[in-house]
């Protein structure tokens, strides 16, 4: 499987993983700060784009 990351610190990186389904992670490049990616399209050739998921802080 490829992973094509589309934003973030990462964007215009590849990733290639094993064959298993590929479902996001926790990345960072250098000294950025850490994003988690996600999967947002699944090609029918095992190619997959990922784009960081920015979170806000719950408020309790």
């Amino acid at each position: 499987m490829i992973v094509h990351f589309v934003d973030g610190p990462l964007a215009g990186r590849v990733l290639e993983t094993t064959d298993a389904q590929w479902t996001g992670g926790w990345f960072t490049a250098g000294d950025d700060d850490w994003g988690l990616y996600v999967p947002v399209h699944r090609g029918v050739t095992g190619i997959v784009l990922a784009e960081v998921r920015t979170t806000a802080p719950r408020s309790r």
